[in-house]
């Protein structure tokens, strides 16, 4: 069979398996399966999550909460991952985890599933474009740079000067998303590329360029406890149960956002296969390349004096203090450079991803504005949507214009944990609606087989855990009725608390209240835009609105 041939017949099965689903084929499949790998693998960012999260793991629990959290937590995500998969796979929409839980559970679930996702995605933008945002201010101030209007080069204005640069960055990824489809998929391809090559580069200056270089014994067996609970306690209960369990937030909130791979599925060729093995591929990968660079970086972790030092850096512990304190200029700039690089790939897939996820669930009418959320502009691209989410995530991230006096801003940790309790809350609905459907659940052609039994239940179990674990105060003074020492400075401080749980809360309460007052009589759940019979066969001049 000739390529234009099999081509045309991949895009009439991709067609009549979106047509089965109840929606007509509006936006330009236009992506290969490695497109649809690489967007979920691009949002992963090893470029991102692990540099701007790495001072979480640092102080609470140290180099074991890297060497050994990572790998193991990699392990627990790719539980959830799999299960993922076998449901993209099944049901390859752009609304995704939104519409298996309506199919699976019915409307109620769709509803709230739908609106965890969509808070979660916002949260993903607010979070990777703005950490981008403070690394190009760190390689910018490391350059000195001066353009009469703003100085980079000096310490005053930080936060709002990295602020601008969010929101510059955010007007850009904007427009490129608004201009093409393909050109997205460009981007996040030559991303993969960037990651790996980039990675490589990163792990051989860490190796090559310094002096030092820490032990064994200390990378795999070293612990920290700078959280400031329990005296600096590194062992016993407190530190087991608790500190280190905080540090696993550097792990969950890299290996977050690979839901895009489903949301992508009516763009990707072949989507029940290639979305599905984009989703535990993009987790799989990720979690290995992430292993050996945040290696790296430990293993250079050689002054801790510096690197403990809250000045130095955006936050205690961060990598940008071990490439300063460790490496020389050039070698810390380059590093800087493909980082902030990678993390601009990874802010502008975060942003397609969000926008597909609000024109698909507007497509059932569940956002209010629904209407201007899917129209199409002339590249089949939801624009509206893409500004509707890049206005979100500015808003949200308007807190972190104040920090404390080493401009740390608290507000940032606060995106992370509510990022990733809104998404993996998202990811395990359908999971357990999956599992609770048992052996009548129908799979696509990409399944668990019988393993979904014990694999479905342990993915619910152990976000259950994390969400519980990133609701718990993250500082003594962030803790109501505490204060550390003598020092009124001390003091129990609002702006330290970890309002994650706080708004997820008003969200549950928001999204409920909403549901029984109006939305339940008037949401549909997903809404057929093409009618088809029992077998599937779809109903020729039977198109719905």
């Amino acid at each position: 069979m000739a390529a234009d041939q099999v081509s045309s017949t991949q895009a009439d099965d991709d067609e009549s398996t979106l047509a089965r689903l109840g929606y007509t084929q509006s936006l330009d499949r236009a992506w290969s399966s490695f497109s649809n790998f690489a967007i979920s693998f691009t949002i992963i960012s090893v470029l991102a999550g692990c540099f701007t999260t790495y001072y979480i793991a640092w102080n609470n629990g140290g180099p074991i909460a890297i060497s050994w959290g990572w790998p193991i937590i990699c392990g627990l995500i790719l539980l959830v991952a799999v299960s993922m998969s076998e449901l993209v796979s099944k049901y390859p929409t752009a609304g995704g985890i939104y519409y298996w839980a309506s199919d699976l559970g019915g409307k109620t679930w769709g509803w709230f599933t739908g609106w965890f996702n969509l808070i979660g995605l916002v949260g993903v933008v607010a979070s990777v474009v703005y950490a981008s945002a403070q690394f190009a201010y760190t390689l910018l101030n490391i350059y000195g740079l001066d353009l009469g209007f703003v100085n980079f080069g000096d310490a005053d204005h930080v936060l709002l000067e990295t602020f601008a640069l969010f929101a510059l960055f955010l007007l850009i990824h904007s427009l490129i998303n608004i201009y093409s489809s393909p050109l997205v998929a460009m981007f996040n391809n030559i991303s993969v590329f960037w990651h790996v090559a980039g990675v490589a580069v990163i792990i051989l200056v860490l190796i090559i360029v310094p002096d030092d270089h820490q032990s064994v014994s200390f990378v795999f067996g070293e612990r920290y406890n700078n959280s400031g609970f329990f005296d600096g306690a590194i062992s016993g209960g407190s530190f087991w149960f608790y500190i280190l369990p905080l540090g696993f937030l550097l792990t969950m909130y890299t290996q977050t956002g690979y839901d895009a791979s489903a949301h992508i599925s009516e763009e990707t060729k072949g989507a029940a296969m290639g979305a599905a093995r984009g989703v535990w591929r993009s987790v799989f990968w990720a979690g290995t390349i992430g292993w050996l660079v945040l290696l790296a970086i430990t293993f250079a972790a050689t002054n801790t004096d510096f690197i403990n030092d809250p000045a130095n850096g955006f936050g205690l512990g961060s990598s940008l203090a071990i490439f300063n304190s460790s490496l020389d200029p050039w070698a810390a700039k380059l590093v800087i450079l493909i980082a902030t690089i990678g993390q601009l790939f990874c802010g502008m897939a975060c942003l397609t991803s969000a926008s597909r996820m609000c024109y698909a669930f507007s497509r059932d009418r569940a956002v209010p504005g629904h209407r201007i959320w899917t129209r199409l502009n002339h590249h089949r691209v939801p624009a509206f949507s893409v500004v509707f989410m890049a206005l979100c995530a500015l808003i949200v991230t308007l807190p972190a214009l104040e920090g404390d006096e080493n401009n740390f801003t608290y507000a940032f940790a606060a995106v992370v944990s509510i990022t990733v309790i809104g998404l993996y809350i998202a990811y395990v609905i359908p999971t357990f609606l999956r599992w609770r459907k048992g052996d009548s659940f129908e799979p696509g052609p990409w399944t668990l087989g019988r393993h979904y039994k014990w694999i479905n239940p342990a993915a619910v179990v152990w976000v259950i855990i994390c969400v519980i674990i990133f609701s718990l105060p993250q500082s003594p003074i962030g803790t109501p009725g505490t204060q550390t020492g003598d020092d009124p400075a001390n003091a129990f401080d609002w702006k330290y608390v970890n309002y994650a749980p706080i708004a997820v809360a008003v969200v549950i309460l928001a999204v409920g209240a909403w549901w029984l007052i109006s939305a339940r009589n008037k949401f549909e759940g997903p809404i057929r835009q093409v009618a088809t019979d029992d077998t599937g066969r779809v109903l020729e001049g039977e198109e719905t609105e």
